[in-house]
C-alpha cells in the first residue's frame, strides 16, 4: 500500500475518533455496504477503551429478494466485533408524487430516529454530497436545499452525525483495502433509472474529467448555501416575530394579515417566512408555485374563506385571519368509559379532568361510572343554562369560531341518552356541581 493510500485510509480513522464522545450511546446505520462497513469497523476502533457504547442498526425494507441475506451478513458482521445488531423491519409502498426511493429513505430515517441511542451515525461522504446537491439544483432547490446534507443535525432527540462527510470515497475504499473489509452490493444501485444511480455512473465520470477535485468543491458550495440558509432563517424569524401567535386550541400561527402586508411590500421576505413556518412545523419546503398558490391562498382579504392546502402530510388552513398548519380532519367514531381518569386519550387529543370544587360536573355522577365520552355524531344538543333551551353543538362551534377540522374529533359526554357537558363550552346545570360540592372540570387539547 502507498503512503498516500495510507494516508487516506488514516483520514478515515481520524474522522472515526472525531465523532466518539464518551458515555455516548452510538449507533450505527449498517446498510452492510462498503461505507457503512468502514463505518463499523472505523468507529469500533475509536471506541475501544472509550465509554462510548456502540451497536448497529440495519432497516430491512423488503424492496430486494437479498433482503434477508444482507441482514445474514450484517449479523455476522457484528457478531465477529462482539457489535450488538438490531433489525427494523419497514414497509415500503409507492405514494403518488412521490418515487419508491424517496419513500424508502423517508421509513429508513424513521426506523433510526426511533433507535435508543444519543447518536445515529451515517456514512455518507464528499462525493454522496457533491451527487446531493446536484440533484437538488437539478429539482430547482433554494439555499437550504442546496445546502445538502449536514455534519451534524440534531432530529427528533438524536443527533445524526456524518463523520466522513469531508472524505472522498477514495479515503474509505482505501480504509477498506488496508482492513481487507468485506461488503455487499445492492444491485439497486446499478439501477439508472433512480436519478441518483444515473448522476453517479454517467454524470459522475465526466465531471472528475473536468475537475478532478469535483466532491471538495462541490461540498464547499453546499457549506455556502448552508451559511446563507442560516442567515435567511434569522431573517425569518426578525420578520416572523411580530406575526407570530401560539393559540392553545391552534398551535402555532401566522396572523394573516401581517403577512398579506408584508408580501405586498416585499414579496421574496414573505416567501422566506411561510418557508421558514413551514419547516418549523416540520414539514418539507414547498415547491415554487406551490408556495406561490400558499401565499395567493392565505393572503385573501376574505374572512370567511375555507383554504385547505395539502403538503407534505398536512394541511394548510386560513382560520380567523390566522395561517394554521395541521394534520387534516380526525373524525374517527370513539366511544370510552369514563370514571373520573385525569386524562382521556381520544384520536384527535386528549381531554383533561381536575378534581375542582363548585365547577364542572358533579364528582358524585362522574364516579358512579355512568358517563360515557364519544365523538360527534352530528345534531347533538346542550343545554348550558337552566332557563335557556337546548342549543345545537354545531352553533356553539359556530360561536366560537372553533375549525371545522376540529369539530368532528372533539369529545361529548353522555349519560345514557343525554348530552351532559362538552369540554369548553359547559356542562347541563341538572349535571353540574352544586357551589359548595366537588366537581370534574373539563378541558380539551387537540392534537396539533
Amino acid at each position: 500500500m502507498t503512503s498516500s493510500t495510507q494516508d487516506l485510509a488514516a483520514s478515515v480513522a481520524r474522522a472515526a475518533r472525531a465523532c466518539v464522545a464518551d458515555d455516548r450511546r452510538i449507533a450505527i446505520a449498517l446498510s452492510g455496504g462498503r461505507d457503512s462497513m468502514v463505518l463499523l469497523h472505523a468507529l469500533h476502533a475509536a471506541c475501544a477503551g472509550a465509554a462510548a457504547t456502540l451497536r448497529a442498526v440495519h432497516v430491512h425494507h423488503g424492496l430486494s429478494p437479498n433482503a434477508d441475506a444482507w441482514v445474514a451478513f450484517c449479523q455476522q458482521a457484528c457478531d465477529a466485533l462482539g457489535v450488538p445488531l438490531e433489525v427494523k423491519r419497514v414497509q415500503v409502498t409507492r405514494s403518488p408524487g412521490q418515487s419508491i426511493e424517496a419513500q424508502a429513505r423517508e421509513r429508513r430515517f424513521q426506523a433510526l430516529l426511533a433507535v435508543d441511542a444519543d447518536i445515529v451515525a451515517l456514512a455518507h461522504h464528499a462525493d454522496d454530497q457533491a451527487e446531493t446537491l446536484l440533484l437538488q439544483l437539478l429539482r430547482g432547490s433554494g439555499p437550504h436545499g442546496l445546502a445538502a446534507m449536514p455534519m451534524r443535525r440534531m432530529r427528533g432527540g438524536i443527533v445524526l452525525a456524518r463523520p466522513f462527510l469531508k472524505l472522498e470515497a477514495a479515503a474509505l475504499a482505501a480504509y477498506a483495502h488496508e482492513h481487507a473489509l468485506q461488503w455487499i452490493d445492492d444491485e439497486s444501485n446499478a439501477d439508472a433509472r433512480y436519478r441518483r444511480n444515473a448522476l453517479r455512473h454517467r454524470v459522475m465520470p465526466l465531471l472528475r474529467e473536468i475537475a478532478p477535485d469535483y466532491p471538495a468543491t462541490l461540498a464547499r458550495a453546499a457549506q455556502h448555501q448552508s451559511e446563507a440558509a442560516e442567515l435567511l432563517d434569522e431573517l425569518a424569524a426578525i420578520d416572523a416575530q411580530p406575526l407570530l401567535e401560539h393559540d392553545a386550541m391552534l398551535g402555532l400561527c401566522l396572523d394573516a394579515a401581517g403577512l398579506r402586508l408584508l408580501h405586498a411590500s416585499q414579496p421574496a421576505r414573505a416567501r422566506n417566512v411561510m418557508r421558514w413556518f413551514l419547516r418549523e412545523r416540520g414539514l418539507r419546503a414547498p415547491s415554487t408555485a406551490r408556495l406561490a398558490q400558499m401565499l395567493a391562498q392565505c393572503a385573501t382579504e376574505r374572512p370567511d374563506a375555507k383554504i385547505a392546502i395539502r403538503h407534505d402530510g398536512a394541511q394548510l388552513a386560513l382560520h380567523a385571519e390566522r395561517i394554521v398548519v395541521h394534520g387534516g380532519v380526525r373524525s374517527r367514531p370513539f366511544s370510552l368509559p369514563w370514571h373520573g381518569e385525569a386524562a382521556v386519550q381520544c384520536p384527535g387529543g386528549i381531554m383533561h379532568a381536575r378534581r375542582a370544587l363548585g365547577a364542572g360536573i358533579a364528582a358524585t355522577l362522574v364516579e358512579r361510572g355512568e358517563l360515557r365520552v364519544t365523538s360527534r355524531a352530528g345534531g347533538e344538543r346542550l343545554r348550558v343554562a337552566r332557563d335557556r333551551p337546548r342549543q345545537a353543538v354545531s352553533a356553539l362551534f359556530n360561536r366560537r369560531r372553533i375549525p371545522l377540522w376540529q369539530r368532528g374529533a372533539w369529545p361529548l359526554i353522555w349519560r345514557g341518552d343525554v348530552l351532559v357537558a362538552v369540554p369548553h363550552f359547559g356542562v347541563d346545570p341538572a349535571y353540574a356541581a352544586a357551589p359548595d360540592a366537588p366537581g370534574y372540570a373539563l378541558a380539551w387539547q387537540p392534537r396539533a
